[in-house]
């Protein structure tokens, strides 16, 4: 058992260098150069019911510090009153358009759908994708294009912060993220080729015309749910350059409200992140349980209380670190292991709901086995 435990150790301690360096040094958006020319943005939200959110979130954008954009919200076949609100909105600011979503064909996902669609009526230099339930910083579009303009990117994402209410999405949102901040030093993503140091996220995503026209835009990754990564990954193979940033003070994200939607959402979500492969995934999983969960079962039990407490310890850190860096919940410091153990939980949930059949989300039937 001792070897285990050094195991431990020695796990712990990469994650917890990875994520020292990312807190001291990773690139965030807030802090991006301002422009050094006035590129046409375009500022594309796909909107499926959402009434609660959309009138905010059209709010946040407007009031921009960036004076050269345009917002094309396309509704996706909404049952609330999101068609109205945007229509509403776009009467009284022409940078607003609405426009109304097409029927979803064969072999596509809906925000896939919905996002080549957006593509098709933008007039920008620069394609921004974004959700409806975010909020902007006034600077977001213009560090946005400042650090597009400063290196020379193709493409350009970042991870919003997280706004949490509900005990299930401060557990597992957060989890989630540490794949990101404790795996992966972020400036990995700009000057390492290789598509598997690749990661990007769909709320906050921008392609210049050229490089999205290139790639093929959504319409490549049509069946691809998680299309965010996929994309970024894609990009890297035709040697364009990529950049992934921290969010917090730029944009703002709630993803999930409640543990139904937490449980859905992740479910569908988590196994794409390690491209369907079985093996990979549940040693990714297996790990998490070793490295997070395991060492707190034995800070009792005095032959390896010791060694055990180090791992605590080394845990308990690195939470509180992400805390201070990324604004995660201080709750997850001392549920942390609890917090693992969930996110495991729907990580093999998301696998059987891989193999075996449809997950709905937002009302339409998902079939994630597209292989």
């Amino acid at each position: 058992m001792i070897f285990l435990f050094y195991f431990i150790i020695g796990f712990l301690a990469m994650v917890f260098a990875v994520t020292v360096f990312n807190a001291f040094t990773a690139p965030m958006l807030k802090n991006g150069p301002r422009p050094n020319r006035q590129s046409f943005v375009s500022i594309l939200i796909p909107a499926r019911n959402e009434s609660e959110n959309i009138q905010d979130c059209l709010e946040s954008l407007l009031e921009q510090d960036y004076p050269h954009f345009e917002v094309l919200v396309l509704d996706d076949h909404s049952s609330d009153k999101t068609a109205e609100i945007v229509q509403s909105v776009a009467q009284n600011d022409q940078r607003v358009h609405y426009i109304q979503g097409e029927d979803l064909p064969d072999g596509w996902t809906g925000k896939n759908w919905a996002c080549y669609q957006l593509s098709q009526h933008a007039k920008g230099d620069i394609f921004i994708f974004t959700d409806a339930d975010n909020r902007y910083a006034r600077a977001a579009v213009s560090k946005t294009v400042g650090w597009m303009h400063k290196l020379g990117l193709d493409l350009f994402s970042t991870f919003p912060q997280q706004h949490t209410l509900t005990l299930a999405e401060k557990l597992i949102v957060p989890s989630v993220y540490m794949t990101v901040y404790c795996y992966l030093p972020l400036w990995l993503t700009y000057y390492v080729p290789f598509p598997s140091l690749a990661a990007a996220n769909g709320q906050w995503i921008a392609f210049t015309k050229g490089a999205y026209q290139k790639l093929g835009g959504h319409k490549t990754a049509k069946s691809q749910v998680v299309e965010d990564t996929w994309l970024a990954r894609y990009a890297k193979q035709q040697k364009m350059k990529i950049l992934t940033t921290a969010g917090p003070g730029a944009v703002y994200g709630r993803m999930y409200h409640n543990w139904a939607e937490t449980w859905q959402g992740f479910s569908k979500n988590l196994f794409g992140l390690m491209g369907y492969q079985t093996v990979p995934f549940l040693l990714l999983l297996l790990l998490l349980f070793i490295g997070y969960v395991y060492p707190y079962f034995f800070i009792f039990y005095t032959p390896i209380a010791k060694i055990a407490g180090i791992a605590v310890m080394l845990n308990v850190t690195i939470r509180f670190i992400l805390a201070c860096k990324y604004k995660d919940p201080f709750i997850n410091i001392v549920l942390h292991p609890l917090a693992i153990l969930f996110t495991i939980i729907i990580g093999l949930n998301s696998i059987r709901v891989f193999k075996h059949g449809n997950l709905e989300w937002k009302g339409r039937k998902i079939r994630l086995n597209s292989k």
